[in-house]
């Protein structure tokens, strides 16, 4: 009877098929924003000055600081997963809590700079930008909305699975034994960053 209850209710923190789950997530993911990539390395070619003429219009400044920002979130996850191996509980909870708050600066940032393009007419679809923007400042400002938009859903699901990660920590639910929330929320938390490092040179510093 032991042993059949055990199989009735495995363990959901396995590392195994978390980590092989995780990855074959990150997987697609790559491949989706990969594909994304190419698409626009091909406009990008097609319309190299409209390209540069309509980053002019995004602000750089915005995009370092979210930039650093999610890159000292990726070093605070990081080292969440080690305070958590050496059984520092409640540094790794605040350490997590800190990823998250950075997580939050990220999404902000983000509603301000495009709350900017808002009042300046710039949304795909808008008549400003129909009226006075070339097809190729068009295409850029289009991919700009849906590689960045679809970057923020990231971060938004990021923040979620952190939640988790906090609370099964604190619950003693994650822990050194059962590992694998937290480190697999770290290994999404980088897919984001990384790809964001991937989003701003190509958005924000076009030469």
């Amino acid at each position: 009877m032991e042993n059949s209850h055990h199989i009735e209710h495995p363990d959901m923190y396995d590392p195994e098929s978390s980590k092989v789950g995780m990855w074959l997530f990150i997987f697609t993911e790559l491949l989706l924003f990969g594909g994304l990539f190419i698409v626009y390395s091909v406009y990008r070619f097609m319309n190299p000055d409209a390209f540069h003429l309509a980053a002019e219009e995004l602000n750089t400044t915005i995009g370092a600081v979210n930039t650093i920002i999610l890159l000292i979130s990726s070093m605070t996850i990081a080292m969440s997963t080690t305070a958590m191996q050496k059984g520092q509980k409640k540094l790794t909870i605040l350490l997590i809590v800190i990823t998250f708050l950075i997580g939050i600066g990220f999404l902000v940032n983000k509603y301000f700079e495009w709350g900017i393009k808002f009042e300046h007419g710039i949304w795909p679809g808008s008549e400003h930008m129909i009226n006075n923007f070339s097809q190729g400042e068009i295409l850029f400002f289009g991919l700009y909305f849906v590689m960045t938009g679809l970057h923020a859903l990231h971060i938004v699901i990021g923040l979620i699975v952190m939640g988790f990660a906090i609370s099964g920590v604190s619950k003693g639910k994650v822990n050194v034994e059962r590992p694998s929330l937290l480190e697999n929320a770290g290994l999404y938390w980088h897919l984001v960053d990384l790809i964001w490092i991937f989003l701003f040179p190509l958005f924000y510093l076009i030469t």
